[in-house]
């Protein structure tokens, strides 16, 4: 398999009054943790979509490098509770 970039996917932001009054850098909790393949000839970019076929546009990419990481699973470790299973299941196969 050619390299993969972990990709977030964010809670999207709510138009609440008290949403309001959160800093313009807060950070937004993630809502799953998908893989997808490296940009040709650029392994740090995304390609356009995951391995479960969703849009990378949106998606935040995160610093995770699974080569700094020997026997590591594919994603951030703190994150294994929402990863995607459909972007796992291509892996692991």
């Amino acid at each position: 398999m050619s390299d993969i970039v972990v990709v977030y996917e964010l809670d999207k932001p709510m138009a609440t009054r008290s949403s309001l009054r959160t800093p313009a850098g807060a950070e937004r909790p993630v809502r799953r943790v998908h893989a997808a393949p490296s940009a040709p000839g650029a392994p740090a970019t995304t390609g356009p979509r995951t391995l479960c076929g969703k849009d990378t546009f949106a998606m935040e990419t995160a610093d995770w490098k699974l080569s700094e990481y020997s026997g590591a699973p594919w994603y951030p470790t703190e994150y294994a509770s929402v990863i995607c299973p459909d972007c796992d299941a291509v892996i692991e196969t």
